[in-house]
């Protein structure tokens, strides 16, 4: 009975991890998406030119494809850091429109 309930607990226990580590992935994921970087916290910096009115964004962030797996692939997504140099890859949904 001990050792049902031990195993029960460890199974719980390992799912629960796995959804942690998928949802904390997510969110830094998302982040980037938006621009700001997990790591340091820095954002994108706008400047306003009221000479010129315009206004001028200076990303954190930059992302680069690293390949591209077609149409119905997955892209390798290479998002890099300007302040901190943090460097992080990531496989993302390919919306690419292809006409075949």
């Amino acid at each position: 009975m001990q050792t049902l309930i031990f195993l029960l607990l460890t199974f719980l226990i390992v799912i629960f991890s796995v959804l942690l580590y998928f949802k904390n992935k997510h969110s830094r994921v998302d982040k980037l998406n938006k621009g700001i970087c997990p790591s340091c916290g820095d954002k994108a910096k706008t400047f306003y030119d009221e000479r010129t009115r315009s206004t001028f964004k200076v990303d954190v962030i930059s992302a680069r494809v690293l390949k591209n797996h077609g149409c119905s692939g997955l892209n390798d997504i290479e998002y890099t850091c300007k302040t901190c140099g943090l460097k992080e890859v990531y496989s993302q949904s390919g919306s690419s429109n292809c006409s075949v």
